[in-house]
Protein backbone atom coordinates (compact mmCIF):
# COMPACT_ATOMS: atom_id res chain seq x y z
CA UNK A 1 0.00 0.00 0.00
CA UNK A 2 3.05 2.48 0.70
CA UNK A 3 4.11 1.20 -2.64
CA UNK A 4 0.77 2.72 -3.93
CA UNK A 5 0.62 6.21 -2.16
CA UNK A 6 4.31 7.01 -3.40
CA UNK A 7 3.40 6.26 -6.83
CA UNK A 8 0.29 8.92 -6.19
CA UNK A 9 2.03 11.93 -7.98
CA UNK A 10 -0.09 15.08 -8.42
CA UNK A 11 -1.32 14.87 -11.15
CA UNK A 12 -32.26 16.23 -19.26
CA UNK A 13 -33.52 12.16 -21.11
CA UNK A 14 -36.23 12.63 -23.59
CA UNK A 15 -39.30 10.49 -22.48
CA UNK A 16 -40.41 8.01 -24.66
CA UNK A 17 -42.48 8.68 -27.71
CA UNK A 18 -46.11 6.85 -27.04
CA UNK A 19 -46.76 4.47 -29.80
CA UNK A 20 -43.15 2.59 -28.42
CA UNK A 21 -43.50 0.00 -26.50
CA UNK A 22 -41.97 -1.16 -23.26
CA UNK A 23 -40.65 -4.67 -24.40
CA UNK A 24 -38.63 -6.24 -27.36
CA UNK A 25 -42.58 -8.49 -27.91
CA UNK A 26 -45.29 -6.80 -27.01
CA UNK A 27 -48.87 -7.56 -27.67
CA UNK A 28 -51.54 -5.10 -28.00
CA UNK A 29 -52.37 -3.58 -24.20
CA UNK A 30 -56.29 -3.07 -23.85
CA UNK A 31 -57.52 -0.16 -20.89
CA UNK A 32 -58.79 -3.16 -18.55
CA UNK A 33 -55.55 -4.75 -18.80
CA UNK A 34 -54.11 -1.57 -17.78
CA UNK A 35 -56.72 -0.98 -14.79
CA UNK A 36 -56.43 -4.57 -13.37
CA UNK A 37 -52.21 -3.82 -13.71
CA UNK A 38 -52.94 -0.37 -11.87
CA UNK A 39 -54.34 -2.25 -9.05
CA UNK A 40 -51.66 -4.94 -8.66
CA UNK A 41 -49.19 -1.95 -7.89
CA UNK A 42 -49.18 -1.98 -4.95
CA UNK A 43 -49.29 -5.86 -3.50
CA UNK A 44 -46.43 -7.41 -1.57
CA UNK A 45 -45.29 -9.99 -3.72
CA UNK A 46 -42.21 -8.67 -6.15
CA UNK A 47 -42.61 -10.52 -9.28
CA UNK A 48 -46.58 -9.62 -9.23
CA UNK A 49 -45.61 -5.94 -8.72
CA UNK A 50 -42.98 -5.89 -11.72
CA UNK A 51 -45.02 -7.46 -14.11
CA UNK A 52 -47.66 -5.20 -13.51
CA UNK A 53 -45.26 -1.99 -13.86
CA UNK A 54 -44.51 -3.87 -17.54
CA UNK A 55 -47.89 -4.10 -18.48
CA UNK A 56 -48.47 -0.70 -18.23
CA UNK A 57 -45.16 0.86 -19.92
CA UNK A 58 -46.18 -1.54 -22.57
CA UNK A 59 -49.44 0.11 -23.48
CA UNK A 60 -50.14 2.90 -25.82
CA UNK A 61 -49.85 6.67 -23.84
CA UNK A 62 -53.25 7.11 -24.82
CA UNK A 63 -54.43 4.47 -22.84
CA UNK A 64 -51.99 4.15 -20.12
CA UNK A 65 -51.68 8.08 -19.08
CA UNK A 66 -55.38 8.70 -17.98
CA UNK A 67 -55.52 5.49 -16.13
CA UNK A 68 -52.45 6.46 -14.48
CA UNK A 69 -53.57 9.72 -13.72
CA UNK A 70 -56.39 9.08 -12.41
CA UNK A 71 -54.59 6.30 -9.99
CA UNK A 72 -52.02 9.05 -9.09
CA UNK A 73 -54.93 11.31 -8.02
CA UNK A 74 -57.93 9.34 -6.96
CA UNK A 75 -56.37 5.48 -5.68
CA UNK A 76 -56.99 4.93 -2.07
CA UNK A 77 -53.95 2.78 -1.98
CA UNK A 78 -50.98 5.33 -1.16
CA UNK A 79 -48.48 3.10 -2.56
CA UNK A 80 -49.93 2.60 -5.36
CA UNK A 81 -50.37 6.42 -6.42
CA UNK A 82 -46.84 6.42 -5.88
CA UNK A 83 -45.95 3.93 -8.51
CA UNK A 84 -48.55 5.27 -10.60
CA UNK A 85 -46.98 8.34 -10.77
CA UNK A 86 -43.39 7.06 -11.24
CA UNK A 87 -44.80 4.98 -13.94
CA UNK A 88 -46.71 8.56 -15.83
CA UNK A 89 -43.21 10.37 -15.70
CA UNK A 90 -42.07 7.50 -18.34
CA UNK A 91 -45.02 8.63 -20.98
CA UNK A 92 -44.29 11.71 -22.85
CA UNK A 93 -47.10 13.76 -22.07
CA UNK A 94 -47.49 17.14 -21.80
CA UNK A 95 -50.26 16.94 -18.76
CA UNK A 96 -47.75 15.01 -16.84
CA UNK A 97 -45.84 18.47 -15.46
CA UNK A 98 -49.54 20.09 -13.86
CA UNK A 99 -50.05 16.58 -11.96
CA UNK A 100 -46.26 16.60 -10.87
CA UNK A 101 -47.57 20.58 -9.82
CA UNK A 102 -50.27 18.91 -7.83
CA UNK A 103 -48.25 16.30 -5.84
CA UNK A 104 -45.92 19.49 -4.40
CA UNK A 105 -48.41 19.47 -1.85
CA UNK A 106 -49.56 16.41 -1.04
CA UNK A 107 -49.42 14.53 2.42
CA UNK A 108 -48.10 11.53 1.00
CA UNK A 109 -44.04 12.05 1.25
CA UNK A 110 -43.72 9.62 -1.69
CA UNK A 111 -45.87 11.43 -4.17
CA UNK A 112 -43.94 15.30 -2.84
CA UNK A 113 -40.13 13.81 -3.44
CA UNK A 114 -41.30 12.30 -7.30
CA UNK A 115 -42.50 15.81 -7.96
CA UNK A 116 -39.55 17.23 -6.24
CA UNK A 117 -37.35 14.80 -8.41
CA UNK A 118 -39.44 15.88 -11.63
CA UNK A 119 -38.38 19.71 -10.94
CA UNK A 120 -35.46 18.88 -10.77
CA UNK A 121 -34.98 17.32 -13.98
CA UNK A 122 -37.64 19.44 -16.12
CA UNK A 123 -37.02 23.02 -14.52
CA UNK A 124 -39.40 25.74 -14.03
CA UNK A 125 -38.43 28.86 -12.28
CA UNK A 126 -42.25 29.21 -11.46
CA UNK A 127 -41.89 26.10 -9.01
CA UNK A 128 -38.44 27.77 -7.24
CA UNK A 129 -40.32 29.13 -4.51
CA UNK A 130 -42.40 25.73 -3.68
CA UNK A 131 -39.80 24.30 -3.67
CA UNK A 132 -37.67 26.93 -0.92
CA UNK A 133 -40.66 26.52 1.17
CA UNK A 134 -40.78 22.70 1.22
CA UNK A 135 -37.12 23.40 3.18
CA UNK A 136 -39.03 24.28 6.11
CA UNK A 137 -41.24 21.19 6.42
CA UNK A 138 -39.42 18.05 4.73
CA UNK A 139 -37.25 16.52 7.96
CA UNK A 140 -37.22 13.30 6.76
CA UNK A 141 -33.79 11.48 5.46
CA UNK A 142 -35.27 10.43 2.43
CA UNK A 143 -37.35 13.25 1.26
CA UNK A 144 -34.90 16.16 2.29
CA UNK A 145 -31.93 15.69 0.08
CA UNK A 146 -34.85 14.77 -3.19
CA UNK A 147 -35.79 18.72 -1.83
CA UNK A 148 -32.64 20.11 -2.00
CA UNK A 149 -31.26 17.95 -5.12
CA UNK A 150 -33.86 19.50 -7.34
CA UNK A 151 -33.08 22.86 -5.89
CA UNK A 152 -29.33 22.84 -6.48
CA UNK A 153 -30.34 22.42 -10.34
CA UNK A 154 -31.81 26.04 -10.05
CA UNK A 155 -28.17 27.40 -8.66
CA UNK A 156 -27.95 29.78 -11.71
CA UNK A 157 -31.04 31.46 -9.57
CA UNK A 158 -30.08 33.97 -6.97
CA UNK A 159 -32.21 32.59 -4.31
CA UNK A 160 -31.51 29.21 -4.97
CA UNK A 161 -27.59 29.31 -4.81
CA UNK A 162 -28.05 31.54 -1.53
CA UNK A 163 -30.26 28.84 0.06
CA UNK A 164 -27.65 26.02 -1.26
CA UNK A 165 -24.58 27.96 0.08
CA UNK A 166 -26.27 28.26 3.56
CA UNK A 167 -27.22 24.41 3.50
CA UNK A 168 -23.09 23.63 2.62
CA UNK A 169 -22.36 25.44 6.03
CA UNK A 170 -24.89 24.08 8.54
CA UNK A 171 -27.21 21.46 9.37
CA UNK A 172 -26.76 18.07 9.89
CA UNK A 173 -24.06 15.77 8.28
CA UNK A 174 -25.80 13.96 6.15
CA UNK A 175 -28.45 16.13 4.92
CA UNK A 176 -24.82 18.53 3.96
CA UNK A 177 -23.61 15.52 2.42
CA UNK A 178 -26.40 15.55 0.10
CA UNK A 179 -25.97 18.92 -0.40
CA UNK A 180 -22.52 18.99 -1.83
CA UNK A 181 -23.05 16.38 -3.78
CA UNK A 182 -26.20 17.99 -5.72
CA UNK A 183 -23.69 21.59 -5.64
CA UNK A 184 -20.98 19.53 -7.11
CA UNK A 185 -23.10 17.74 -9.37
CA UNK A 186 -24.82 20.59 -10.89
CA UNK A 187 -21.38 22.84 -11.17
CA UNK A 188 -22.61 24.94 -8.64
CA UNK A 189 -19.49 27.40 -8.63
CA UNK A 190 -21.19 29.97 -6.71
CA UNK A 191 -20.28 27.74 -3.73
CA UNK A 192 -16.66 27.38 -4.46
CA UNK A 193 -15.76 29.51 -1.40
CA UNK A 194 -17.64 27.39 1.19
CA UNK A 195 -16.88 24.13 -0.38
CA UNK A 196 -13.15 24.93 -0.14
CA UNK A 197 -13.62 25.73 3.90
CA UNK A 198 -15.11 22.25 4.19
CA UNK A 199 -12.57 19.97 2.00
CA UNK A 200 -9.98 21.70 4.31
CA UNK A 201 -11.25 20.36 7.41
CA UNK A 202 -11.15 16.56 8.35
CA UNK A 203 -14.09 14.83 8.81
CA UNK A 204 -17.03 13.24 7.36
CA UNK A 205 -17.77 15.73 4.63
CA UNK A 206 -14.39 16.18 3.73
CA UNK A 207 -14.35 13.70 0.85
CA UNK A 208 -17.74 15.43 -0.55
CA UNK A 209 -16.49 18.45 -0.90
CA UNK A 210 -13.39 17.71 -2.44
CA UNK A 211 -15.01 16.14 -5.13
CA UNK A 212 -17.85 18.80 -5.36
CA UNK A 213 -14.47 20.90 -5.68
CA UNK A 214 -13.09 18.75 -8.56
CA UNK A 215 -16.55 18.75 -10.41
CA UNK A 216 -17.12 22.40 -10.49
CA UNK A 217 -13.81 22.34 -12.29
CA UNK A 218 -12.06 25.15 -11.16
CA UNK A 219 -8.52 25.03 -11.21
CA UNK A 220 -7.75 27.14 -8.23
CA UNK A 221 -9.00 24.05 -6.21
CA UNK A 222 -5.46 22.82 -7.06
CA UNK A 223 -4.06 24.39 -4.44
CA UNK A 224 -6.05 22.89 -1.50
CA UNK A 225 -5.95 19.42 -3.43
CA UNK A 226 -1.98 19.63 -3.46
CA UNK A 227 -2.13 20.56 0.43
CA UNK A 228 -4.44 17.43 1.10
CA UNK A 229 -2.21 14.95 -0.93
CA UNK A 230 0.21 15.89 1.67
CA UNK A 231 -1.97 15.72 5.45
CA UNK A 232 -5.13 14.12 4.14
CA UNK A 233 -5.40 10.03 5.19
CA UNK A 234 -5.21 7.46 3.08
CA UNK A 235 -8.58 6.87 2.54
CA UNK A 236 -9.55 10.49 1.43
CA UNK A 237 -6.71 10.02 -1.51
CA UNK A 238 -8.72 8.92 -3.66
CA UNK A 239 -11.32 11.25 -3.79
CA UNK A 240 -7.86 13.73 -4.08
CA UNK A 241 -7.26 11.31 -7.02
CA UNK A 242 -10.27 11.85 -8.76
CA UNK A 243 -10.66 15.43 -8.18
CA UNK A 244 -7.16 16.12 -10.10
CA UNK A 245 -8.22 13.92 -12.55
CA UNK A 246 -11.70 16.01 -13.20
CA UNK A 247 -9.57 19.30 -13.52
CA UNK A 248 -7.92 17.58 -16.28
CA UNK A 249 -4.78 17.15 -15.14
CA UNK A 250 -2.83 14.12 -15.46
CA UNK A 251 -5.62 12.28 -15.32
CA UNK A 252 -4.27 9.07 -16.70
CA UNK A 253 -2.44 8.45 -13.30
CA UNK A 254 -4.67 9.07 -11.23
CA UNK A 255 -7.38 6.98 -12.56
CA UNK A 256 -4.77 4.37 -12.51
CA UNK A 257 -4.25 5.24 -9.10
CA UNK A 258 -7.63 5.01 -8.38
CA UNK A 259 -8.13 1.55 -10.22
CA UNK A 260 -4.99 -0.10 -8.31
CA UNK A 261 -6.13 1.16 -5.02
CA UNK A 262 -9.94 -0.47 -5.85
CA UNK A 263 -7.86 -3.88 -7.09
CA UNK A 264 -5.85 -3.47 -3.46
CA UNK A 265 -8.39 -2.89 -1.08
CA UNK A 266 -10.65 -5.80 -2.85
CA UNK A 267 -7.84 -8.30 -1.91
CA UNK A 268 -6.81 -7.19 1.18
CA UNK A 269 -8.53 -7.42 4.53
CA UNK A 270 -9.76 -4.59 6.18
CA UNK A 271 -9.38 -1.38 4.13
CA UNK A 272 -13.35 -1.57 3.15
CA UNK A 273 -13.24 2.48 3.88
CA UNK A 274 -10.28 2.79 0.78
CA UNK A 275 -12.66 0.21 -1.38
CA UNK A 276 -15.88 2.58 -0.95
CA UNK A 277 -13.25 5.80 -1.55
CA UNK A 278 -11.80 3.95 -4.53
CA UNK A 279 -15.36 2.96 -5.71
CA UNK A 280 -16.92 6.28 -5.73
CA UNK A 281 -13.69 8.07 -7.48
CA UNK A 282 -14.06 5.80 -10.22
CA UNK A 283 -17.59 6.41 -10.28
CA UNK A 284 -17.36 9.93 -10.49
CA UNK A 285 -14.86 9.53 -13.43
CA UNK A 286 -17.06 7.34 -15.31
CA UNK A 287 -20.47 9.35 -14.68
CA UNK A 288 -18.24 12.66 -15.98
CA UNK A 289 -17.38 10.36 -19.57
CA UNK A 290 -14.61 8.02 -18.40
CA UNK A 291 -15.63 4.70 -20.68
CA UNK A 292 -11.94 3.52 -18.91
CA UNK A 293 -13.30 3.95 -15.29
CA UNK A 294 -16.87 2.12 -15.65
CA UNK A 295 -15.29 -0.73 -17.06
CA UNK A 296 -12.42 -0.83 -14.61
CA UNK A 297 -15.47 -0.59 -11.58
CA UNK A 298 -16.95 -3.80 -14.01
CA UNK A 299 -14.38 -5.54 -14.65
CA UNK A 300 -13.23 -5.71 -10.72
CA UNK A 301 -16.23 -5.43 -9.27
CA UNK A 302 -18.28 -9.01 -11.59
CA UNK A 303 -16.03 -11.81 -9.50
CA UNK A 304 -16.35 -10.12 -6.33
CA UNK A 305 -18.55 -11.04 -3.04
CA UNK A 306 -19.48 -9.22 -0.40
CA UNK A 307 -18.45 -6.66 1.64
CA UNK A 308 -16.73 -5.26 -1.36
CA UNK A 309 -19.72 -6.65 -3.92
CA UNK A 310 -21.92 -4.06 -2.66
CA UNK A 311 -19.77 -0.73 -2.23
CA UNK A 312 -18.74 -1.69 -5.95
CA UNK A 313 -22.43 -2.18 -7.76
CA UNK A 314 -23.84 0.58 -5.84
CA UNK A 315 -20.62 2.69 -7.85
CA UNK A 316 -21.81 0.83 -10.91
CA UNK A 317 -25.48 1.56 -10.16
CA UNK A 318 -24.66 5.31 -9.45
CA UNK A 319 -23.13 5.76 -13.21
CA UNK A 320 -25.94 4.23 -14.80
CA UNK A 321 -28.74 6.62 -13.34
CA UNK A 322 -25.83 10.01 -13.74
CA UNK A 323 -25.18 8.42 -17.31
CA UNK A 324 -26.96 5.91 -18.81
CA UNK A 325 -25.44 6.48 -22.49
CA UNK A 326 -22.02 6.01 -21.56
CA UNK A 327 -23.15 3.17 -19.50
CA UNK A 328 -24.97 1.02 -22.51
CA UNK A 329 -22.02 1.77 -24.44
CA UNK A 330 -19.61 0.34 -22.12
CA UNK A 331 -21.37 -2.51 -21.85
CA UNK A 332 -21.65 -2.94 -25.89
CA UNK A 333 -18.38 -4.06 -25.43
CA UNK A 334 -18.72 -6.87 -23.64
CA UNK A 335 -19.41 -10.32 -25.25
CA UNK A 336 -20.59 -11.86 -21.76
CA UNK A 337 -22.50 -9.67 -19.91
CA UNK A 338 -23.89 -11.33 -17.44
CA UNK A 339 -21.58 -10.58 -14.67
CA UNK A 340 -21.95 -7.35 -15.70
CA UNK A 341 -25.94 -7.17 -15.80
CA UNK A 342 -25.80 -9.37 -12.75
CA UNK A 343 -23.83 -6.57 -11.25
CA UNK A 344 -26.53 -3.33 -12.14
CA UNK A 345 -29.50 -5.42 -11.06
CA UNK A 346 -27.64 -6.08 -7.69
CA UNK A 347 -27.11 -1.89 -7.56
CA UNK A 348 -31.16 -1.39 -8.57
CA UNK A 349 -32.23 -3.60 -5.82
CA UNK A 350 -30.14 -2.25 -3.09
CA UNK A 351 -30.69 1.67 -4.52
CA UNK A 352 -34.01 3.56 -3.66
CA UNK A 353 -34.70 5.74 -7.01
CA UNK A 354 -37.54 4.74 -8.24
CA UNK A 355 -38.39 7.90 -10.23
CA UNK A 356 -34.08 7.83 -11.27
CA UNK A 357 -34.63 4.32 -12.29
CA UNK A 358 -37.81 4.58 -14.29
CA UNK A 359 -36.00 7.12 -16.54
CA UNK A 360 -33.18 4.85 -16.71
CA UNK A 361 -35.51 2.16 -18.24
CA UNK A 362 -37.09 5.24 -20.29
CA UNK A 363 -33.35 5.54 -21.99
CA UNK A 364 -32.77 1.58 -22.70
CA UNK A 365 -36.51 1.31 -24.25
CA UNK A 366 -36.04 4.29 -26.58
CA UNK A 367 -32.13 2.80 -27.39
CA UNK A 368 -33.23 -0.17 -28.56
CA UNK A 369 -36.16 0.75 -30.66
CA UNK A 370 -33.98 3.48 -32.72
CA UNK A 371 -30.95 0.63 -32.71
CA UNK A 372 -30.43 -1.27 -36.01
CA UNK A 373 -32.10 -4.86 -35.77
CA UNK A 374 -29.41 -7.02 -34.27
CA UNK A 375 -26.95 -4.31 -33.16
CA UNK A 376 -24.82 -4.33 -30.07
CA UNK A 377 -26.84 -1.84 -29.06
CA UNK A 378 -29.67 -3.29 -29.14
CA UNK A 379 -28.57 -6.55 -27.61
CA UNK A 380 -27.41 -4.40 -24.81
CA UNK A 381 -30.91 -2.51 -24.75
CA UNK A 382 -32.91 -6.34 -24.78
CA UNK A 383 -30.48 -7.79 -22.33
CA UNK A 384 -30.95 -4.84 -19.59
CA UNK A 385 -34.49 -5.29 -19.91
CA UNK A 386 -34.82 -9.23 -19.39
CA UNK A 387 -32.14 -8.56 -16.25
CA UNK A 388 -33.96 -5.76 -14.74
CA UNK A 389 -37.02 -6.77 -15.78
CA UNK A 390 -38.64 -3.47 -17.41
Amino acid sequence: MRALLAGFVLLSISSLQSQEPAAPARDAVTAAQVKGAIEKLGTVEFPVRTEASRMVRRAAAAIAVPALTEAVTSHKDGYVRFRALVLLSGFNDPGTRDVMTRMLGEQNDRLRSVAYAYFGHNVDPAVLPKLLDALAREESEFVRPVVTRAIAAYGTDPRASKTMIGLIMSGEDYFRSGVIEAVGDYKGAYAFTQLTQVARLDGPLQDDAVVALGKIGDKRALETFSALQRTAPRNTQPAIAASICLLGINCASHQGYLAESLRFSISTIGFQELLRGSASGLASLAVAGSEDALSALIEQGAPTRDPARAAIALAVGTVALRNTPLTLKVLEKYKDRGAALELLREAFDMLEEDFEEERFFVHVRRTYWQAGKGSPARQVAEALIQKLEF
